[in-house]
């Protein structure tokens, strides 16, 4: 059998602070009701201000070190999906290589929004199939509380934070059996952040303007979002030569729960073959499928040789599946 890649660890953060619906009734014009049926989302976990993404995927890297039995002077690839590094450069990703001791490793961040955490997963996986590297870190973490603005209803009851982490390395079972990403620049002022970067550098102006917090388009990101998450994953079965039928577990972007049903109807899968932990965490950005996956195998969902699929969507626009025939031995 080919050289493929597969998940041997996982790993992950929570931040212990929450922050439910009823809090939020007291900070902006909203309600626990509005709130849960509109998004499902009963509460969040929200870091304190001295926690930044770096703090985070520590957590959430060691834990799965750990889990698999590796030692971080071994890895050879670190790669971080966020759209909040602790800073601009260096990436957050080299700032984990040096916590961790990883010092042989190559490490660099990738930004894909929400999808970012599967993107990550492709990249590696083609390291670890092409025999360049043997194994890689790969992790999914966002701060999305830090560019939230708390004075708009509309996206502030939305976003949690949290870190998930995956080590894959090399196997010649199983493994990442196929991938399908893509992107839609066209809906890109669909969900963004305009204020930071050389366009809209910062300044008193792009503060005062209040450029530094998401902005959303929330009925167009949910059209487009109903639409991808059903034919990214039937598009990405079909590359693997697999049906809905054949999925044991579909783990989808934890954003919005009418999301989730629609596409799950679509795919005619029955509640118990689809994970979502939604309503404890909010929409984690690149955390949210490595977060659920985590939560999935502690409660027992993933067994050997089932077959996963895990499919995303986020800014940019951009989606992201992959389809894995679950098996945690490596080479």
């Amino acid at each position: 059998m080919a050289r493929k890649a597969t998940i041997t660890g996982l790993g992950n953060y929570i931040p212990p602070k929450v922050l439910t619906n009823k809090d939020l009734e007291k900070m902006v014009d909203t309600s626990d009701e509005w709130i849960t049926t509109r998004t499902g989302i009963k509460e969040r976990h929200i870091v304190e201000d001295d926690v930044s993404t770096s703090d985070m995927v520590y957590v959430a890297a060691q834990k799965a070190l750990k889990n698999s039995g590796m030692k971080a002077d071994k890895l050879d690839l670190i790669i971080v999906a966020t759209v909040t590094p602790d800073m601009p450069f260096p990436a957050t990703a080299c700032l984990i290589q040096e916590r961790l001791g990883a010092e042989k490793a190559a490490a660099f961040d990738l930004e894909a929004g929400c999808s970012g955490f599967v993107y990550a997963l492709s990249v590696a996986t083609q390291f670890i199939e092409t025999g360049v590297y043997g194994n890689a870190l790969v992790v999914g973490a966002d701060i999305l509380t830090k560019i939230t603005d708390w004075e708009d209803r509309s996206t502030c009851v939305l976003f949690g934070d949290g870190a998930g982490a995956a080590i894959l390395q090399a196997t010649d079972k199983g493994g990442m059996l196929a991938f399908d990403l893509g992107s839609d620049g066209s809906g890109g002022k669909s969900l963004y952040m305009p204020g930071g970067g050389s366009l809209s550098p910062s300044s008193e102006l792009t503060v005062k303007e209040r450029q530094h917090y998401i902005k959303m388009e929330g009925n167009q990101v949910f059209k487009f979002a109903v639409k991808i998450m059903e034919q990214s994953s039937v598009d990405v079965l079909n590359k693997a030569g697999l049906k809905p039928e054949d999925v044991n577990l579909f783990i989808p972007h934890q954003a919005n729960t009418r999301i989730i049903n629609a596409a799950a109807k679509r795919l005619k899968l029955t509640d118990d073959k689809v994970f979502v932990n939604l309503p404890k965490y909010g929409n984690t950005s690149s955390a949210s499928i490595p977060l659920a996956l985590v939560e999935a195998k502690e409660k027992g969902l993933i067994n050997e040789g089932d077959i996963i699929v895990l499919v995303a969507f986020g800014a940019g626009l951009t989606w992201a599946s992959t389809v894995i025939k679950w098996h945690e031995e490596g080479l």
